[in-house]
């Protein structure tokens, strides 16, 4: 991951090494004498060509050497040996020269700039003094040539730490900017899926935040759209039973004492209908609630309460419950129960006389697998997929029922970390199974 840190930790060091190579390189320019005679083009080797010249070819090779020096820089030199005597015809006098060269006081009022230097021979370790003198006009020329380079490397200096501050500035607000769209856009639901996929391809930190905002933001898309969606089936639902029912009220005014009375009937199981139904959108939306923390779930026992009360509802059907002892699960017993129970009285529904219904639990590594399986006539494939939506019943089914009952026990499955798969058994029937961790990933929230 190219992260964000280290790009504008690595930006901020730049940034300080190039000043603080700038700072050392106007010291050196603040440092007027050391910057003169290591810089002036007239003094940076004059000690030692001079030095040569005076020890190989002799005092009138050496003494030509200063004037050409005079002629084309206008510099002044006198030269001194250990014993304070000059070895060159200076142009000013030697003891003149000797005393300024011992002075410590800068000569400000004068109209030249005095500099000194010591150069020892390397062949016969003598060593001498040499005393420059150069008018302030001179000086000042080349101050203004030499001082270019500096000023043009602290201009550039200047120009690369603000495309450095620009290119780390955009780099945080541009992303930003992005996000604070994708905000907006959530909040207006309007959001677009692929409006972060520039961003979410990054591989620092934005990056990151993008394809987390692009998780959340399809999770809040899909629970609006499964909210609209369940709103418009409850309404389309709830329409069929009222709609009923005022006949019947209106039937039941019209009607006779005697008729009247055959109607109460009618008039019950409607009203008992529509009670069921609102039951089971009641519990479809509560799966959403918070529930709490997770605790241990008896599975054994809940599975067995259910065969009990699916035998006692429907006689004629056996259920066979196979359920190892030893299981342990952490969840909401009372989510699960009603998950288990919704998909047992499916098979119900369906399930053939004679033939009994299959309900196992078993585990699968740190998996709880848990299946109910009936001996009817199954599901079309191409049905299957939709299976387990609210509201949605496989065409041909002539068994009451509102098709919430596979979308509660999917809820539950998802509310536990889990999933629920329904298909048609190999050896015929239909099979539900719910897919759960042994410990939740998630929380009651």
């Amino acid at each position: 991951m190219r992260s964000l840190f280290w790009r504008i930790l690595a930006s901020f060091w730049l940034a300080i090494a190039l000043v603080a190579g700038l700072s050392i390189l106007l010291g050196h320019v603040l440092n007027q004498d050391a910057w003169i005679l290591s810089r002036h083009p007239g003094l940076a080797k004059l000690a030692q060509t001079w030095t040569e010249r005076f020890e190989n070819e002799g005092q009138d090779s050496a003494q030509e050497y200063l004037e050409q020096r005079k002629r084309r820089y206008h510099i002044d030199v006198q030269v001194l040996n250990e014993a304070g005597d000059p070895l060159v015809r200076g142009t000013f006098p030697a003891r003149a020269a000797a005393f300024e060269a011992r002075q410590h006081n800068d000569p400000r009022g004068l109209p030249w700039r005095r500099l000194t230097t010591e150069y020892t021979s390397p062949k016969t370790g003598e060593t001498y003094l040499l005393i420059y003198r150069i008018p302030h006009p001179e000086l000042n020329a080349w101050h203004r040539e030499s001082l270019i380079w500096p000023l043009s490397a602290l201009g550039i200096a200047l120009v690369v730490l603000t495309l450095f501050s620009l290119l780390v500035t955009l780099s945080i607000t541009r992303p930003l900017s992005r996000l604070r769209g994708a905000v907006h856009d959530l909040g207006q639901t309007t959001y677009q899926q692929n409006s972060l996929a520039q961003l979410a391809n990054r591989r620092d930190e934005f990056g990151v935040l993008a394809t987390d905002f692009n998780r959340m933001g399809a999770r809040l898309q899909s629970l609006i759209g499964s909210q609209r969606q369940l709103l418009r089936d409850v309404s389309h639902e709830l329409r069929s039973p009222l709609a009923r029912l005022r006949i019947a009220l209106a039937l039941a005014e019209r009607a006779g004492p005697e008729e009247r009375e055959k109607l109460w009937p009618r008039l019950a199981r409607e009203c008992d209908r529509l009670e069921a139904l609102i039951s089971e959108i009641l519990v479809l939306a509560r799966l959403d609630a918070d529930f709490g923390s997770a605790e241990p779930v008896d599975l054994s026992a809940i599975l067995h309460h259910l065969k009990s009360d699916a035998q006692l509802s429907a006689a004629e059907q056996q259920v066979q419950v196979n359920v190892h002892d030893d299981l342990e699960l952490q969840g909401w017993p009372d989510m699960l129960e009603r998950a288990v129970d919704n998909l047992l009285r499916n098979a119900l529904r369906f399930n053939p006389a004679g033939q009994p219904i299959e309900v196992q639990a078993l585990r699968e590594g740190d998996r709880l697998l848990i299946s109910v399986r009936d001996h009817g006539p199954g599901v079309q494939a191409e049905h299957l997929p939709q299976l387990g939506e609210p509201f949605y019943r496989a065409p041909g089914q002539a068994t009451p029922g509102y098709g919430l009952g596979l979308a509660i026990a999917k809820r539950a499955a998802e509310r536990h970390g889990g999933h629920l798969s329904l298909s048609n058994h190999p050896q015929g029937g239909f099979l539900a199974r719910l897919d759960l961790p042994l410990e939740p990933l998630t929380t009651g929230a």
